[in-house]
């Protein structure tokens, strides 16, 4: 089971002549190996262990001729660096100032000899923020009339009944190639809602955050940080895979954000026609800002990653 389940292949940067840069291919600044490769430039030493076929059991280290298992190993069982007590510490310390369980980032670059030394990164720091909240959703809860937003894939878990204001980017005005723009009225948006204390649904199309504009939406956290619910939808031209994991979608795990991704293909979706004929609060050329008399009803399951919005 161990050689089957092994890390055979991994990522690394292209040390050569950079590519031309290309929006679509986003691993073109990388470049895919195997375990060859790595043992060769000496890089296992301090990861592997060996399968020892003489003696029928696995070894920590890369001594011995025969398959290679990424275990870590001579760092959790031989302690060639002292990690293990390392980050022991600094999680006591960190759950200490925080109050709370954390999460830490971190690197580590290993010595290249045996003669030097091995250096630590921290990087950072966020509380394990989890909702214990049990969220049932069943298919009625999908048929409901009154939905806004319905999804199967969602982030996030719990109930959340306290938001008033939505603020979303016009279907029907937007374009990718003014993405930058939409972003500076979003963070106009954010600042009023956050000074009148009001939580909001934030609605838009494309990645979140992306690096690449013609994307999504390129937003830091600061530009949408007032919002509570967050929705990632597509459009027949701006139809892109769902974000992945990046330090944006740690703040939305931190700071308790529901995150909705849903397909303009997909039933129910979104109820434009209902946000369309609610009450303007604010509206530019691209985004438009309603306010609901009473509040709407966010349930995200985070069991199943399924989360409905509705109007009732």
């Amino acid at each position: 089971d161990m050689l089957k389940q092994t890390q055979a292949q991994f990522w690394a940067v292209e040390m050569g002549k950079p590519p031309a840069f290309d929006p679509i291919n986003e691993a073109e600044y990388l470049v895919a190996s195997d375990l060859k490769a790595a043992e060769y430039d000496d890089t296992l030493r301090h990861v592997a262990s060996t399968y020892d076929i003489r003696s029928d059991r696995v070894v920590p280290g890369t001594g011995p001729d025969g398959p290679r298992v990424i275990n870590f190993s001579p760092i959790l069982v031989h302690k060639g660096i002292p990690l293990n007590e390392l980050l022991k510490k600094l999680l006591h310390v960190c759950e200490n100032a925080v109050g709370a369980k954390v999460e830490i980032e971190f690197a580590v670059t290993l010595p290249d000899s045996r003669s030097s030394t091995s250096r630590f990164g921290f990087l950072q720091i966020r509380p394990m923020v989890v909702s214990d909240e049990v969220v049932e959703l069943d298919d009625d809860d999908f048929n409901s009339p009154d939905i806004l937003v319905a999804s199967d894939r969602v982030m996030g878990n719990g109930v959340d009944t306290t938001i008033q204001d939505i603020v979303y980017v016009k279907p029907d005005e937007f374009d990718a190639k003014f993405t930058r723009q939409i972003a500076g009225h979003l963070e106009l948006a954010n600042r009023k809602l956050i000074s009148e204390a009001s939580p909001y649904l934030l609605i838009g199309f494309g990645r979140w955050g992306s690096a690449d504009p013609w994307l999504g939406i390129p937003v830091d956290w600061g530009q949408i940080c007032g919002a509570k619910v967050i929705v990632e939808a597509t459009l027949p031209l701006m139809n892109v895979d769902p974000s992945q994991g990046s330090h944006f979608f740690h703040n939305i795990s931190s700071f308790k954000v529901s995150y909705f991704s849903v397909h303009h293909g997909r039933s129910p979706g979104i109820d434009w026609k209902w946000l369309e004929s609610r009450q303007t609060i604010d509206e530019t050329e691209f985004i438009r800002h309603v306010r609901l008399s009473t509040p709407l009803q966010v349930k995200v399951d985070g069991r199943t990653g399924r989360g409905v919005i509705r109007t009732e």
